[in-house]
C-alpha cells in the first residue's frame, strides 16, 4: 500500500507564484500598447449632429475620420481648407450623402463663411481648399477623399467672409476646388462648375503626386473674355483622369476644357465637348521637378470622346507640347493617343493636333476621327511634329496639314475609310458601333509601350459611369467596342452597377439614379439610411469604433491563451502535490 500523499501548507501558492508573475507581465505590456485606433463621422445637415460644415473639426481631423455632408434643399454658403492626412488604409473623406433624387450637396461659395478656428492662405483662390495652412499646423495633406458634392461659384465678382470676419471677392483664377499641395488624393463623383476653373491643382514644385480625378461633371466654368481659366487646370506628378464629362465653358469664356502640365499623365475614358480646345497638354513651366521627371515626355490619351461643334473656339482638337516660351521645358515626347472617338461637326476646318516642335511625337492609332464636312477639312498637324498614324478611320481625302507642314507624318497605309463611321445614332451622340460598322475588328494591336497599365479593360458610359469592355479575337476601333445587345454591365460612379445610364447631370449638377453610397477602401458601401461604413454608431453620428487589426487580436488572445494555460499547469502540478 502506497504511503499516503502529503502537501505542504505552502505549496500551491509557491507553486502558481511564477505563473502570476507571467501573466501580470504580459498584461503590464498589452496595457502599456497603443489604444485601438478611432475613426470618427462626422453627420452634417438638417437635423444631425453638426448642423453646419463650420461645426466640423476640420484643424484635428484623423486618419479614417469621414465627414458625411448631407443634401438639403438651401445649399451650404461655408469654405474651408483641409490640411490634415489619412493612411493608405484609413484615408479622411469628405462624402456627399445624397437627397431623394439623387442631388448631390451644394457647397456654394456666394456670401459663403469659414471656421475660425482654421486659418490659411489663398482664400481667395478656392471655395474648397487642400493644403497649405497654419491652422491645421502646415503638413503634405494625404490619402483624401472628396465625392459626391456639387462644388460652385467661386469666382469674382463674388464675395466671401474670412475666418476674422473680413469680406474678400474671390480671384479670377479661383476654383471650385483649389489644391494647393496633396498627395494620394482621390476626387470623384462631384459636380463643378459656375466658378474660374473648376478644379486647380498646382504641383508645389513636385510635391504634389498621386492624384486620381474619376466620374466628375465638370461644366460652366471660366471668366469671361479671358483665355487663363478652365474647367480643369492641373500640374503634378502622376494624376489619372477617368469617367469625367467635361461639358462648355461659360458663354464667353475662351479657356480650354482640360488643361494639365504633369509629368506622368493619363487621360482615359472620359467624354470632353467644347472648350477652346478639348485637351491642352503643354509643359511644366513653373517646375523643374516635372520636367525632369522620368515621366513627363510620356503621355496617355485613350478611350475618350472628344467633341468638338461649331464655333468652339480654336479649330484643334488637342495640343502636345508647351505654350510658356521656354522650348527647353517641353515635353519633347510621345503623345500615345488610341481607341479615342473624336467628332467634329464643323463646317470649315478641324486640326487633329497641335504638336508644339518636331520634337513632340505622336503615336496616333485606333481612332475614329469623324468630320461632318468633307473629308478634306481635316488635317493631322497644325505645323510641326513627327506623327505616326495606324489603323484609324477617317473620311477619304483628309489632308496632312490646312498650313505649311515643317514636321513629318508616316501612315502605314492600314486607315479605314467611308462615309460615316457606322455609329448607332449620331444625331443623339451615341458613339457606340452599330452591327456592320467598318470599324469593327479593324483596329491594331496596341503599342507594347503602353501595355500593361493601358489595356483598354472598360469604356466609358454617358454620364460619368463606366463598364467592362467586351473581349472578342480583335479590337475595335474608337472609345467603343462593339457590344450586342444585354452583353455589358454599366457601373455607376458611386460603384453600383444598374445596368442603367446614370443620367446627364443636370443644370443643377444633379446625378439621378446615383444614390449617396459610396465604396470605402475595405469594399462596403453606406447606405441611403446614413448609416456609417461597416459600423453601427446608432444613429448618433458620433464616435466608432475601427475593428483592431488582426496582428493585435492574434496578440491578445495568445496573451490570454498562455496565461490561462501557466495557471492551469501550475495548478496541476499543485495538486500533484509534492512526494514526502
Amino acid at each position: 500500500m502506497n504511503p499516503p500523499t502529503h502537501r505542504h501548507p505552502r505549496s500551491f501558492l509557491s507553486a502558481i507564484l511564477p505563473g502570476l508573475f507571467v501573466f501580470a507581465v504580459l498584461s503590464s505590456l498589452f496595457a502599456a500598447a497603443p489604444p485601438l485606433a478611432r475613426a470618427e463621422v462626422f453627420e452634417v445637415g438638417d437635423g444631425m449632429s453638426y448642423a453646419a460644415i463650420g461645426d466640423v473639426p476640420w484643424e484635428s481631423l484623423m486618419p479614417g475620420d469621414t465627414v458625411r455632408i448631407h443634401w438639403r434643399a438651401a445649399p451650404y454658403n461655408e469654405k474651408w481648407v483641409i490640411g490634415r492626412r489619412g493612411t493608405e488604409a484609413a484615408p479622411i473623406t469628405i462624402q456627399g450623402v445624397a437627397g431623394p433624387g439623387g442631388e448631390r450637396p451644394v457647397i456654394d461659395g456666394r456670401g459663403a463663411t469659414t471656421r475660425a478656428e482654421l486659418d490659411f492662405r489663398n482664400e481667395v483662390r478656392g471655395v474648397i481648399k487642400v493644403g497649405s495652412s497654419n491652422r491645421p499646423e502646415d503638413t503634405l495633406p494625404g490619402y483624401i477623399i472628396i465625392e459626391g458634392l456639387e462644388i460652385r461659384s467661386g469666382r469674382a465678382p463674388f464675395n466671401f467672409t474670412n475666418p476674422d470676419g473680413s469680406s474678400a471677392t474671390y480671384s479670377d483664377n479661383a476654383a471650385a476646388i483649389y489644391v494647393e499641395k496633396a498627395e494620394f488624393l482621390t476626387i470623384r463623383n462631384c459636380a463643378l462648375h459656375d466658378s474660374g476653373n473648376g478644379l486647380f491643382i498646382g504641383s508645389f514644385d513636385g510635391e504634389t503626386h498621386d492624384i486620381l480625378v474619376e466620374s466628375n461633371s465638370l461644366y460652366d466654368n471660366g471668366i469671361s473674355g479671358s483665355a487663363y481659366q478652365h474647367n480643369s487646370y492641373t500640374a503634378a506628378i502622376d494624376i489619372t483622369f477617368q469617367f469625367n464629362h467635361y461639358g462648355p465653358l461659360r458663354d464667353g469664356c475662351d479657356g480650354n476644357n482640360l488643361k494639365d502640365r504633369s509629368a506622368g499623365l493619363v487621360v482615359r475614358h472620359n467624354w470632353v465637348e467644347s472648350g477652346n480646345r478639348q485637351l491642352d497638354l503643354v509643359d511644366a513651366e513653373d517646375s523643374a521637378v516635372l520636367v525632369g521627371h522620368p515621366s513627363y515626355g510620356e503621355t496617355f490619351v485613350y478611350g475618350n470622346v472628344l467633341v468638338e461643334h461649331e464655333g468652339d473656339g480654336n479649330s484643334q482638337i488637342i495640343h502636345y507640347g508647351g505654350d510658356s516660351g521656354t522650348e527647353g521645358d517641353y515635353r519633347k515626347g510621345t503623345l500615345h493617343l488610341f481607341n479615342n472617338t473624336i467628332v467634329s461637326t464643323r463646317s470649315g476646318n478641324t486640326t487633329l493636333l497641335r504638336l508644339s516642335t518636331n520634337e513632340e511625337s505622336a503615336d496616333v492609332r485606333n481612332n475614329v476621327v469623324y468630320v461632318t464636312a468633307s473629308g478634306d477639312r481635316l488635317a493631322m498637324l497644325s505645323e510641326n511634329g513627327d506623327l505616326t498614324l495606324m489603323h484609324n478611320w477617317m473620311k477619304p481625302g483628309r489632308s496632312d496639314s490646312h498650313g505649311t507642314l515643317s514636321g513629318s507624318i508616316t501612315d502605314d497605309g492600314s486607315g479605314v475609310s467611308g462615309a460615316a463611321p457606322g455609329f448607332v445614332d449620331e444625331a443623339g451622340q451615341d458613339y457606340h458601333l452599330a452591327l456592320g460598322s467598318s470599324c469593327i475588328d479593324a483596329a491594331a494591336t496596341l503599342n507594347a509601350a503602353v501595355l500593361p497599365d493601358h489595356d483598354l479593360s472598360e469604356m466609358y458610359v454617358r454620364h460619368q459611369a463606366r463598364e467592362a469592355r467586351p473581349v472578342d479575337s480583335t479590337l475595335d476601333i474608337g472609345a467603343f467596342e462593339y457590344c450586342a445587345p444585354g452583353m455589358c454591365t454599366t457601373v455607376r460612379p458611386d460603384g453600383g452597377t444598374p445596368g442603367l445610364d446614370s443620367g446627364t447631370p443636370g443644370p443643377d449638377g444633379s446625378v439621378p439614379g446615383v444614390d449617396s453610397g459610396t465604396g470605402s477602401p475595405d469594399g462596403s458601401t453606406p447606405g441611403a439610411d446614413g448609416g456609417s461604413t461597416g459600423t453601427d454608431d446608432g444613429g448618433c453620428g458620433c464616435r466608432v469604433v475601427v475593428a483592431s487589426s488582426p496582428e493585435r487580436g492574434r496578440s491578445w488572445g495568445a496573451i490570454v491563451v498562455f496565461g490561462v494555460l501557466a495557471l492551469f499547469r501550475v495548478g496541476r502540478r499543485a495538486r500533484r502535490g509534492r512526494r514526502s
